[in-house]
């Protein structure tokens, strides 16, 4: 099997709740590799960029205050951005992840453990990690810079 990468975002709810290193100890302790890491100021077009496949969806103009921290004042704009590397990484790191709802997680997961649906209605669900192989390309590629990634 070949190795693969893939991306890996704590969101502004996992920020402002103290759990990125708990989400980080999750996919280090499944055996994942990381290969990058830093604090992204998470900017309109960035935001637009990434969730391009859903812009005709009904939640896209939350998601996009969601992912810019609009819901989480004091981590405003703050994510960060993770990049991970092994065999089948991108389908084991999902399942390290767990279901976008947090209520249908596994409680083993990431989402299961620490991801809530607020009181106005949204997933707060802590991360994000790429969908598929095309998607982490699409995703690495405008999140990190290639000389950024030690691999």
């Amino acid at each position: 099997m070949a190795i693969e990468k893939t991306l890996i975002l704590i969101k502004p709810d996992g920020i402002s709740r103290k759990l990125s290193g708990l989400a980080i100890d999750r996919l280090d302790n499944a055996g994942f590799e990381m290969i990058g890491a830093k604090v992204v100021a998470v900017t309109n077009d960035l935001a637009h960029k990434h969730y391009s496949e859903l812009k005709d969806e009904p939640f896209f103009e939350s998601l996009m205050k969601f992912i810019q921290g609009e819901f989480h004042a004091t981590y405003k704009k703050k994510v960060l951005a993770l990049v991970y590397q092994g065999e089948n990484v991108i389908k084991e790191v999902r399942k390290t992840v767990g279901a976008t709802n947090p209520e249908e997680a596994d409680p083993t997961t990431i989402r299961g453990s620490f991801g809530r649906v607020s009181t106005k209605g949204y997933y707060e669900n802590v991360v994000h990690a790429s969908g598929n192989a095309k998607d982490a390309e699409k995703e690495i590629a405008l999140w990190f810079k290639t000389e950024e990634l030690l691999d």
